[in-house]
Formats: C-alpha cells, sequence, structure tokens
C-alpha cells in the first residue's frame, strides 16, 4: 500500500535537538549541585571513613585473638592426650610457659567437680552445666560476667587419659581489642547482641582530668559511646551473606558510620564492624559465631560550610552551560531544522502537483544540493512550460551537515573542558586533615603488631610440636611433622637439625637455608626468628624452637612469605609492606621483588626515623610527602612489644596517595572532571544520534535526488525513517512514479502513428 506523502512526522532531527536542550538542562542543574555548596556542616567524609577503618581493623583484631586462642587451647590438649597423663599443674606451667596470653586457667575434674589447679585470675564455674559438655555446642566458648562487672571470653578443651578421669582445660581471656593504639581522644567498644557494652578501651584517662568542663565531656562521649554502640548493634544484625553491601571498603562483614551529638563544637563520629563475615573461611570462625561488634569511636571538629566562592562557581558554571547549549540548539535548528522543514514542504508541493513556482533551494550542504534537484524535477514535471530556476546547482562538498556538526561540539567543548580538566584542579598544597595522617600512623602500629603477634605465635607452636617429637626415631619424627604440617598452613616446611646442622626428619619443601651457620642463631641468647633467602626470588622467614630432652636438636619452620602478605592487606591502608632494619622488602600487600628497597627515599628515611628509640624504644611515625602535584600520607611502624620477633628489627610502612581519601578538594575535583565527561557524552549521544539518523540519510537522499534528476527512473525510493527525510524520500517516489508514468505514455502516444502507418 502507498503511503501517503503527508503522514504525520515523527522523529528525525526534532527529538535529538529537545534530547539535547533537556540534557543541558539536567546537566546544568548538577552542575550547579555537586560544584555549588556542600550544604549544612558535616564531618569531614575522609574522617568519618577512617573510624569505619579503625572499627573494622579492631574486628578483624579482635577475631583473630579470639581464634588464636581457642586453636592454641585445642593444639596444648591434643598434645597432651598424644603424650599420656600428666600433672594439673606441670598442664598449667607448661600452658603458661609457652602461651602467655590468659587471665585465668583452671584444671577441673569432671567426675568429681573439684578443682585439681588454678593460675591467674579466678575463673567462676556456676555457669558450667550439661550442655556446656554435650551437644552440638560441646566446648563451645562462652562469655561470663565475673563478680567485677567485666566479661570473660571462657575457652574448654577436653584432657582425656585412659588410666585417670576426663579433666576440663578452662582459660580464660578479655574481650577488649588488643594492642591497639588508640590515640589521643578515641575510645573503642566491644559490644554484644542488644548492644550491651562488653568492654571499653579509651575511656582511663579520666583520674588525669583536672577540671570540671573535662571531666563532663568524658560523661557526654561515656553517653555517646552507649548510644552508638545499641545502633551498631541493631545495623549487624543483618547477615553479612544476604546483605547487599556487607561492608563497604572492601570489609566482608557489616561495617559503617554513625554520627552522634555535638559537644563544645565537636561531635562524636563512630564506625562499627561487625566479627561475623560473609568470607566462606572466615565464617567457621569461633570469634566471627558470638555476634560481637566492634565500635570505634572519635570527636571531631565539624566542618564548616562551603564559602559564598564555592556557591557562586557553580552557578556561573551551569550558566555558562546553559548559554552555550542554547547556542548549540539555534545553530543545529538553523543549519539543519529549517532546511529539512523546507525541503518537505517544497518536496510535498511538488508530488502534489504544484508547479507554479520555483523550489526555494537552501544555500549550502546536502539540503542545497536536494533542493537543486527538486528544481530540476519541477521543470521536468512541467514538460518546459514553466521556466527553471536561475539558481546555480550547488557543488557536491564532502563536509555538508558535518561543519554545524563540528562547530556544535566545539560550542560544547568550550563548556566541557575547561570545567574537566581545567578548573579545581588539585596540587600539592591540598590540605589533608591532620586526623588522617594519625589514623595511617596508629593502624599501621596495629598491623605491625598483628605480624609480630603471628611470628610469636609461630614459633610457640613450634615449642608445643617439640614435645612430640622424638629424634630418636626419624620415621616416628617424620610423621609427626606432616601432621603437624596439614594443621599449620602457616609454614611451608618443617625440620629437625641436629648441633651439626644435618636434617634428621623433614616435612614438606627442602630446607631453604641452614639453621646455626651464623652467630645469631648459636648460644643460649640465640635468635629464634630470622629471614635468609638474598638474592633467590623469595625471603626465607624461619622460626625454630629447641627440642627439649635432646641437647642440640632444634626444631626449625620456614614461614610462607604468602602468609605474611595475607596479614598486611587492610582496607583503606593502601600498600602495605614489612622492611628488614636496612629497609628492603620482605613481605608486601602488593607483588614485590625480594629484597627490594623503598619505591621512595623519604619512605625509607621515615623507616630509618622510626627504627631510633624514643624512651623505652622505637616508635611509629607518619607524615605528609608533597611531590609534585600528589600528596602521600605514609607512617612506619617498628615491631614493640614483647615475644621472640619484637628484637627481629623489621618495621611495617604503609603509604597510599591521599587522592583516595574523601578529602573536599579532591571530591570537587571528581566532580569537575565528572560533569566534564558528562558534557562529552551528551556530545557523542545527542550529536551521534543527529549524524545517523539525519546527516547520514540526507547525504544518500542528496545522490538519489541528483539521480533522479539525471534521468534514473528505475531505482525505487524507499524510505527508512519516518521523519523530514523519510517524507522527502516518499515525495521524490511519487516524482519518479510521475515522470516514469510521463515517460511511458509520451512513448505509447510516439508509438501510436506508427501503428497506424503500417495498418494502412
Amino acid at each position: 500500500m502507498r503511503r501517503r506523502a503527508d503522514m504525520p512526522l515523527l522523529g528525525g532531527v526534532r527529538p535529538p535537538i529537545a534530547l539535547l536542550c533537556l540534557l543541558i538542562v539536567a546537566l546544568a542543574g548538577l552542575t550547579a549541585k555537586v560544584l555549588g555548596p556542600a550544604g549544612d556542616p558535616v564531618v569531614p567524609k575522609a574522617v568519618l571513613g577512617s573510624q569505619q577503618h579503625f572499627a573494622e581493623d579492631g574486628a578483624i583484631a579482635l577475631r583473630a585473638s579470639i581464634d588464636e586462642r581457642v586453636t592454641d587451647l585445642n593444639r596444648t590438649a591434643a598434645v597432651l592426650n598424644a603424650a599420656g597423663s600428666a600433672d594439673p599443674e606441670q598442664v598449667l606451667s607448661d600452658l603458661s610457659n609457652t602461651y602467655q596470653k590468659w587471665t585465668g586457667t583452671t584444671v577441673l575434674d569432671l567426675e568429681s567437680g573439684k578443682v585439681l589447679a588454678a593460675r591467674g585470675e579466678t575463673i567462676p564455674l556456676a555457669w558450667l552445666d550439661k550442655d556446656v559438655l554435650r551437644g552440638d555446642n560441646a566446648l563451645t566458648p562462652r562469655m561470663v560476667r565475673l563478680k567485677t562487672g567485666d566479661v570473660r571470653l571462657m575457652t574448654m578443651a577436653l584432657l582425656d587419659w585412659k588410666d585417670r578421669p576426663q579433666q576440663l582445660l578452662i582459660a580464660s581471656n578479655s574481650l577488649s581489642v588488643p594492642a591497639i593504639n588508640l590515640g589521643p581522644f578515641r575510645s573503642m567498644a566491644v559490644v554484644a547482641r542488644g548492644g550491651e557494652v562488653l568492654a571499653t578501651a579509651g575511656f582511663e584517662q579520666a583520674e588525669a582530668l583536672n577540671s570540671d568542663a573535662e571531666r563532663d565531656e568524658l560523661t557526654f562521649l561515656q553517653k555517646q559511646m552507649g548510644r552508638l554502640s545499641e545502633e551498631a548493634a541493631k545495623e549487624t544484625e543483618q547477615d553479612p551473606v544476604s546483605a547487599k553491601e556487607p561492608g563497604s571498603r572492601g570489609y566482608p562483614g557489616v561495617s559503617g558510620t554513625l554520627l552522634g551529638d555535638s559537644y563544645n563544637g565537636r561531635i562524636a563520629t563512630a564506625g562499627y564492624a561487625s566479627l561475623a563475615s560473609a568470607d566462606p573461611e572466615q565464617r567457621k570462625s569461633v570469634g566471627a559465631g558470638l555476634g560481637l561488634t566492634v565500635v570505634a569511636m572519635l570527636p571531631v571538629v565539624q566542618e564548616e560550610a562551603a564559602g559564598q566562592e564555592r556557591e557562586l562557581y557553580g552557578l556561573i558554571a551551569a550558566g555558562v552551560l546553559v548559554v552555550v547549549g542554547l547556542l548549540a540548539a539555534a545553530l543545529l535548528w538553523r543549519a539543519v531544522q529549517r532546511p529539512l522543514l523546507a525541503l518537505f514542504l517544497e518536496s510535498r508541493r511538488l508530488a502534489r502537483g504544484d508547479l507554479t513556482r520555483p523550489v526555494a533551494v537552501p544555500r549550502w550542504g546536502e539540503a542545497a544540493r536536494v533542493g537543486a534537484a527538486l528544481e530540476r524535477l519541477r521543470a521536468q514535471l512541467a514538460g518546459g512550460d514553466v521556466e527553471p530556476s536561475t539558481q546555480r546547482t550547488p557543488r557536491r562538498g564532502r563536509l555538508g551537515l558535518r561543519v554545524p556538526l563540528g562547530l556544535t561540539a566545539v560550542l560544547l567543548l568550550l563548556w566541557c573542558v575547561p570545567v574537566g580538566l581545567l578548573l579545581n584542579r588539585t596540587d600539592a598544597s591540598v590540605s589533608v586533615p591532620s586526623t588522617m595522617v594519625n589514623d595511617q600512623r596508629d593502624r599501621t602500629d596495629l598491623v605491625a603488631d598483628r605480624v609480630r603477634r603471628a611470628l610469636n605465635e609461630a614459633q610457640a607452636d613450634l615449642a608445643s610440636m617439640t614435645r612430640l617429637i622424638d629424634p630418636a626415631d626419624p620415621d616416628a619424627a617424620s610423621g609427626a611433622l606432616s601432621d603437624a604440617l596439614r594443621k599449620h598452613t602457616r609454614y611451608a616446611s618443617l625440620y629437625v637439625i641436629d648441633r651439626g646442622g644435618e636434617v634428621i626428619a623433614r616435612a614438606g619443601a627442602d630446607p631453604h637455608a641452614a639453621w646455626g651457620d651464623d652467630e645469631e642463631t648459636k648460644g643460649e641468647d640465640a635468635r629464634l626468628i630470622r629471614v635468609t633467602g638474598e638474592g633467590g626470588k623469595k625471603p626465607v622467614v624461619q622460626a625454630a624452637a629447641a627440642v627439649p630432652d635432646h641437647k642440640g636438636m632444634t626444631l626449625v619452620g620456614e614461614i610462607r612469605v604468602e602468609f605474611l602478605n595475607s596479614l598486611l592487606a587492610r582496607p583503606g591502608l593502601g600498600e602495605v609492606r614489612v622492611v628488614d632494619a636496612e629497609a628492603r622488602t620482605i613481605a608486601a600487600s602488593d607483588g614485590f621483588l625480594a629484597f627490594e628497597d623503598l619505591p621512595r627515599d623519604a619512605l625509607t628515611d621515615l623507616v630509618r626515623a622510626g627504627g631510633v628509640k624514643v624512651g623505652a624504644g622505637p616508635v611509629e611515625n607518619g607524615l605528609l610527602i608533597r611531590e609534585g602535584r600528589s600528596v602521600t600520607v605514609a607512617a612506619a611502624a617498628p615491631f614493640s612489644g614483647g615475644g621472640v620477633a619484637s628484637d627481629v628489627g623489621w618495621t611495617v610502612v604503609s603509604w597510599q596517595n591521599a587522592k583516595h581519601f574523601e578529602i573536599a578538594a579532591y571530591e570537587r575535583e571528581d566532580r569537575s572532571v565528572l560533569a566534564g565527561m558528562l558534557g562529552l557524552a551528551l556530545i557523542v549521544v545527542c550529536l551521534g544520534w543527529i549524524h545517523l539518523v539525519v546527516v547520514r540519510p540526507l547525504r544518500a537522499l542528496a545522490s538519489s535526488a541528483e539521480k533522479l534528476a539525471d534521468g534514473d527512473l528505475k531505482t525505487v525510493l524507499y524510505p527508512r525513517y519516518h521523519d523530514e527525510v523519510g517524507a522527502v524520500v516518499r515525495s521524490l517516489e511519487l516524482v519518479r512514479q510521475q515522470l516514469q508514468a510521463r515517460r511511458q505514455n509520451q512513448a505509447r502516444r510516439s508509438a501510436e502513428p506508427r501503428l497506424g502507418a503500417g495498418g494502412r
């Protein structure tokens, strides 16, 4: 069925021009909002996010501490059960000498209920019942409140010997977050289900306060901690697996931030993190199943509202965009829309048979070519009765309507490029809150403590294993080492060596380095942890423990570097490395080369400065490194504290670009870039749409119209679009049909005289 030439127009150039105007208005509004004032005074986002990271670190440390203590107690019980019956007092003595981490220990006779031995603080036994020893939750750790009000985690293990009644080994320990340098004014709490605060840290300075104002502020902060803890407990009730966002910034559990009330110009900010995790491996953790949440709170000064100049900048940028958009729309309407409408009207007039006046030919471009072809077709339809127009035929150019499209793109780029690439640019003068430097330092110190404790645990595990090893039976010793290696994934290999360094028994990979070949590992004061392997692909970290009753025999374990690397990854801490006393890399959160130097001299100087003893020992340091246009926040924390790993001379160093923080200057820069990118997307979408649905079809239409005017009546013209171009194509098809019918009629009339002459 033939379509009518005057059917309604849909699509064409009007929708993309309308969309361009709509998107420009929307982008102008967005520009005024994101580049304008920030609204009411708020806490700096970088500081708020840092509290969340602090809570996440505390949750990781607490969960690891609980799991290690449970594992150590069960491992000790397994060793004692395998070695045969032992005196209860000796059991507790060996336990205290190997693992110095419990506040109290007790051995209980399960048959008589009598306490056989006890050390440390008194452990109440009223909470013990049949459910503790039977069923699916048998020997599961319990939280028990002491008479003093403190809460302890009770861990249990069964001692089972054939010739004696079963005994229950109970160990209690605190639920406080272990060994975290809170820094000034920060406090932390461990919260149970329902919001009950089980333990706090950071409020111990009350006795040192001298004024009523300081004591009032402390009371306010304690009340805020209680209220925020209740809110955090409600937030962490959701399952981390089913939650859409278990924890932002890469934490596998539920975490977030909270805002409290203000006091004396400072507002209480808090981060929270649950010990429960969406990680399948961590879900088996004992600590993850206790329903605990860690809350970190810090009072900070509220951020001032944005100045008048920022509001003015956003309005000016939005106003300029509107003006540029109107100019672009006007250019497209004049150069594209109006000529197309004129061609549509002229072609429809010719298709309807109105040949009285010449075709109004546009001045240039594809529209001019189509108009000239229409004028020639008008003359052909008139059969010479109408004088053709005296307008010259335009030349066929390569650009045509691409010129106004290019000019429109240039107009919009004049706004996009300055906004996205030139304005709101930051440099090394960006102000970074001192809280961020302090938090980087304190969190790095926490990682250093975690690595030190892991090394101490590794050496303590070796000391516990030595009770199962009989060097006189190498085969049995190798079997015991193989069993231990399967249970202790932190080791790459375990082996027993004699005084001469010969390997007596081994499990796992071949030894990468000999033990006892240097002065540091000889004698009674020998180091029990060292690193070797220079020149190899990986550093070799070794821990050792003397085998009792076999003088000169030593059990050595080579700790996997991958295990150390896994301890360093922390959300929001940037790149983290463990370096030795010469600032050479031993482990890293990202890829590294063994014993490579730090990437910046400033980091090396920071490590060396941290190794300088101040008072009782080395201290952690943090600083800002300003180079070129970038600002880097760095920190170094040398090993400190107790254990065999405290004197290895290692340091944990971390650094990250300040752009990773949610600092207002960087956010404005990102928003400016976003506005510029949205402008570029607007150019591509709208002008690309016009090029695809108008310019390309119009160029094809110009060629078809010229061929038709040149006498090509065989090619049928099919409209592909239901718009102005399609309407012109339909009109040209009607003109083609009229010309074809006229030619056929002329051929028929010219043939009739010949037929008549032949008949006579």
